[in-house]
């Protein structure tokens, strides 16, 4: 099961002050963190993963949910430091423009986006080498 929370992880849902956190903790989910592929998804990315980890919340990976066609350095960069910043392993890189798909066309191309954990075939190391040649895997670069 998938349940997908738009606006972020503490985002208030109710009155009460109920927050999709707490859903993940009241149905013992993991929490997949879907991260912006550019300038400024560092930080983003580094407080949701800090805020799972404060609360106990298990964190498989993450995902960048619009990878563009024609990534800037910002973009580039952050896919090796993405799993540094969040200590958890990028699990796939989605295109953009991939929402609009049918159900048939997405469900058919989602394995090629996504990390064996999650049931596709995607690898994040060769990702980052077509992605990034000139920058090696963990942000260092020549």
């Amino acid at each position: 099961m998938l349940v997908e929370g738009a606006g972020g992880l503490l985002v208030r849902l109710d009155d009460a002050g109920g927050t999709l956190a707490e859903v993940a903790r009241l149905v013992a989910a993991p929490v997949l963190v879907v991260a912006a592929a550019g300038l400024g998804t560092l930080n983003a990315t580094e407080l949701t993963a800090e805020a799972l980890r404060c609360r106990g919340l298990a964190c498989p990976g993450v995902v960048v949910g619009s990878w563009p066609a024609a990534p800037d350095l910002a973009a580039r960069c952050n896919l090796a430091d993405l799993p540094a910043t969040a200590r958890v392993p990028l699990l796939g890189a989605v295109p953009e423009g991939a929402g609009g798909y049918g159900p048939e066309r997405f469900g058919a191309a989602a394995p090629g986006w996504l990390a064996p954990a999650l049931g596709g075939h995607w690898e994040a190391d060769d990702f980052r080498l077509r992605q990034a040649p000139d920058r090696p895997a963990g942000g260092q670069s020549k």
